[in-house]
């Protein structure tokens, strides 16, 4: 069944699609300048349950993430 969560509700390990993205043209655009952008697959790295720095891996780079703004991205996953 596919599931569709905030990027900060991914478990570490699981690979997901990026869906949606709720942010303005700003966060859109930064994010696009950091490879991450609609349809592209990502795996989370780190698991902080608090509201510390979402760590994701995509492709072949892995970058940081703060929560505000990993809470913004919609992922699809399979649960």
């Amino acid at each position: 069944m596919l599931a569709k969560i905030s990027l900060v509700e991914v478990k570490t390990g699981e690979e997901g699609i990026i869906i949606d993205i709720r942010g303005g043209r700003g966060v859109y655009n930064r994010l696009k300048s950091m490879g991450i952008r609609l349809g592209i697959k990502i795996v989370r790295v780190n698991s902080n349950f608090v509201s510390g720095p979402v760590v994701l891996r995509v492709g072949r780079a892995q970058t940081a993430l703060g929560f505000g703004v990993a809470h913004k991205i919609i992922v699809e996953v399979e649960r």
